[in-house]
C-alpha cells in the first residue's frame, strides 16, 4: 500500500527514486550531526561553557551512536528498514526540538544523546537498505555520505549564522522541515527486509577479533587513532580554537574549516577506492602527518591561509587512513567474521573520535586552546608517522 505510488513507476525508476530518498535522508542525518559544531563558540558564551563542556556534549552523541550501531546495528533485518528508518526520523525529530529549546547544558548534552541514537539506527538501516538495493553503488553511497554529510551540515550552519537570524535556531527549523519531509519519502520506499528470526539474540553486541587478523588490526591501530582523534578535534573545538588562536570572530572559517576536513575525506575516499590497501594508508598517513603539522604552523603564526591548507591535506589524509585502514583488515576475514571484527573496530575508532577530545577539553580549561592544539596534534603526528613506518616496514 505505501509503496502503491512508486509501484507505477518502470523498475528501474522505482529503484533510483528509492536509493536517492535513502541517499538523501542518510545525508541529511550525518549533516545534522555536524550542524552543531559551529554553533559551540555561541553556546559557549551565551551559557558560560567551559570547554571541557564543550567536548562532553559532542562526546555524548559519538558514545550514544557507537552503543546504537553495536546493540540495534542489525535491528532492521528482524523489523525491517522502513520501520527502524521511521523511528530513527522521529527520534531526531525529537532531538531538533530539544536543541531549539536549548536553555542550557543539560537540554545540550540530552539532545546529542538523542541524536546519537536516532543516527545509529538511521546509519545502519539506511545502509543496509543501499546495499540491499544495489551492492556496489550502495557501498559508494555509504563511504561517501559521511563525509559529505558532515561537511554540508558545518558549512550550511556556519553560513546561517553569518548571515541569516536566529543563528541558534534556524538551523534546526530547517532540519525540523527536512525531516518531517523525508518520512512520507522513507514510507514509500519499498521494504527490502526483515522478518529474520533472532531479534533479542541480536542485540547482544559481537565484538571478536579473528587470531591471524590480531597483528594487522595492530598495525593500523595508530592510524586508526589518529584519524578518529583529528576528527573529534574538529568537530568539537576547532572553531574556538581559530577564534582564540587568530582573533577571527568570522563563524564562517570555522564551519569553512570543518567542511574542508570532511569533504577533503570523502574526495580521498573516491579517489582511491580502488588502489591497494597499503598505498592507501601510506598516503593516508603522509597526508595526516603533513596536514597536522600545517595546521598547527596556522594555529600557533595566527596564519588562516597555512591552517586551511593544512586541513585540506589532513582531511585527504583522513579519509585515506580510514579507509586504508579498513581495507587492510576486513579482507582478512571470513564471512562469519567480518560482523565481529567490524564492531571491534568502529570500538577502536569511535573511542578515539570522543575520548581524546574530552581530554583536550579539559587541558583547555588549564592550559588554553592553543598549547592544547599543539599538544593533541603533536599525538597525531606521532601516531600517523609510527603508522607509516609500520606500513613501510611489513611491505619490505
Amino acid at each position: 500500500m505505501s509503496s502503491g505510488i512508486l509501484s507505477r513507476l518502470p523498475r528501474a525508476v522505482r529503484g533510483d527514486v528509492a536509493t536517492a530518498s535513502r541517499a538523501l535522508t542518510l545525508g541529511t542525518f550525518l549533516a545534522a550531526s555536524a550542524a552543531p559544531t559551529p554553533l559551540y563558540r555561541l553556546y559557549q558564551q551565551d551559557f558560560a561553557l567551559p570547554p571541557v563542556t564543550v567536548t562532553v556534549i559532542f562526546g555524548v552523541y559519538a558514545l550514544a551512536l557507537l552503543i546504537t550501531l553495536l546493540v540495534a546495528g542489525s535491528l532492521s533485518d528482524h523489523l525491517g528498514r522502513r520501520p527502524v528508518v521511521l523511528g530513527a526520523l522521529a527520534l531526531e525529530l525529537v532531538a531538533m526540538a530539544l536543541f531549539l529549546d536549548a536553555g542550557s547544558a543539560g537540554l545540550l548534552i540530552a539532545a546529542r544523546l538523542l541524536q546519537g541514537v536516532a543516527t545509529g539506527l538511521a546509519a545502519s538501516a539506511l545502509g543496509a537498505a543501499l546495499i540491499d538495493g544495489s551492492p556496489a553503488r550502495g557501498a559508494l553511497i555509504n563511504s561517501i555520505a559521511p563525509m559529505a554529510g558532515m561537511a554540508t551540515g558545518a558549512l550550511g550552519t556556519a553560513i546561517l549564522v553569518s548571515y541569516a537570524p536566529l543563528p541558534l535556531h534556524l538551523v534546526f527549523v530547517v532540519l525540523v522541515v527536512l525531516f518531517a519531509g523525508q518520512m512520507p519519502l522513507i514510507w514509500l520506499t519499498p521494504e527490502t527486509a526483515g522478518g529474520k528470526p533472532g531479534l533479542m539474540a541480536s542485540l547482544r553486541p559481537r565484538i571478536a577479533v579473528p587470531a591471524h587478523v590480531r597483528a594487522a588490526l595492530l598495525r593500523v591501530t595508530p592510524v586508526a587513532v589518529a584519524v578518529w582523534a583529528v576528527g573529534g578535534l574538529y568537530l568539537s573545538l576547532v572553531p574556538s580554537l581559530i577564534q582564540s588562536a587568530t582573533g577571527s570572530r568570522s563563524h564562517l572559517i570555522g564551519g569553512l574549516v570543518v567542511a574542508g576536513l570532511t569533504s577533503c575525506g570523502g574526495l580521498a575516499i573516491l579517489s582511491l577506492r580502488n588502489r591497494p590497501a597499503r598505498r592507501i594508508l601510506i598516503i593516508g598517513t603522509t597526508g595526516l602527518t603533513l596536514g597536522t603539522g600545517l595546521f598547527l604552523a596556522g594555529i600557533n603564526l595566527a596564519a588562516i591561509p597555512l591552517l586551511l591548507l593544512g586541513t585540506v591535506i589532513a582531511g585527504y589524509g583522513f579519509g585515506a587512513g580510514f579507509l586504508g585502514a579498513l581495507r587492510t583488515i576486513m579482507p582478512m576475514a571470513a564471512a562469519d567474521e567480518r560482523a565481529g571484527l567490524l564492531s571491534a573496530f568502529y570500538v577502536e575508532c569511535y573511542l578515539s573520535f570522543c575520548v581524546p577530545a574530552v581530554l583536550a577539553g579539559l587541558l583547555a580549561g588549564q592550559a588554553g586552546l592553543v598549547v592544547t592544539a599543539t599538544v593533541y596534534g603533536a599525538v597525531v603526528m606521532l601516531l600517523a608517522g609510527t603508522s607509516l613506518i609500520l606500513v613501510c616496514r611489513q611491505g619490505r
